[in-house]
């Protein structure tokens, strides 16, 4: 599928947008903290950083009350391709990024991915009786339960890809890739619409008949 929508769940500071070659017609919504994304996107342009050509580049501010209701309001498209990282965004609380997660799995495209970074004290919070899970047996619980399949990633294997050696010492970061593996709300309300329709067709046909 043709990505369209770049969601980057940030500090503010992110210079991927203005660094990287993205395809023609991308849309990127950048989600962080308005007062430090304000201040970064003015220093960087007045360093003359820009944004490629024929892109759009939208900010949704994270202090927002309602993060889905706001990037439809910027134009997300639930029944377009996107792809969805973390990195960077402060997340304080174990439910602070289950609200995360519940908006990417509301809002991706079966077949998307979500992919990024997590602070690994987060498997940490999770509370219980009894033996504790691994962080692995952890997060497929919880991005299962949001229609995710995910995968950890070793920094090793990022090592390697990028011809480096792995530095030595614990990481405070978990890495992840996510695929979503049903429906986005827009595919589902389009998906009700298509079925109504060919139901009415068929009353309509019927009632010819007779």
């Amino acid at each position: 599928m043709g990505l369209k929508q770049v969601v980057l769940l940030t500090d503010g500071m992110d210079t991927r947008p203005y660094r990287l070659n993205w395809p023609t017609s991308t849309v990127i919504f950048d989600i962080s903290s308005e007062r430090i994304f304000k201040t970064s996107a003015e220093k960087l342009q007045g360093v003359g950083a820009k944004v490629p050509r024929n892109c759009l580049f939208l900010h949704v501010p994270s202090e927002s009350s309602d993060i889905q209701h706001s990037l439809y309001a910027k134009g997300f498209n639930g029944n377009q391709p996107s792809i969805w990282v973390i990195q960077g965004l402060p997340v304080m609380t174990l439910a602070n990024f289950k609200e995360i997660l519940l908006v990417a799995s509301s809002l991706a495209m079966g077949g998307c991915l979500f992919l990024g970074e997590l602070p690994a004290w987060l498997a940490e919070t999770e509370i219980g009786i009894g033996i504790k899970p691994s962080t692995e047996k952890w997060m497929n619980k919880l991005f299962m339960s949001n229609g995710f399949r995910v995968d950890l990633v070793g920094y090793d294997e990022v090592a390697k890809s990028l011809g480096k050696e792995e530095s030595p010492g614990e990481y405070k970061n978990i890495l992840f890739v996510a695929e979503q593996l049903q429906f986005s709300d827009d595919q589902m309300e389009t998906w009700r619409r298509e079925l109504q329709r060919v139901e009415e067709e068929g009353d309509e046909e019927g009632f010819e008949e007779l």
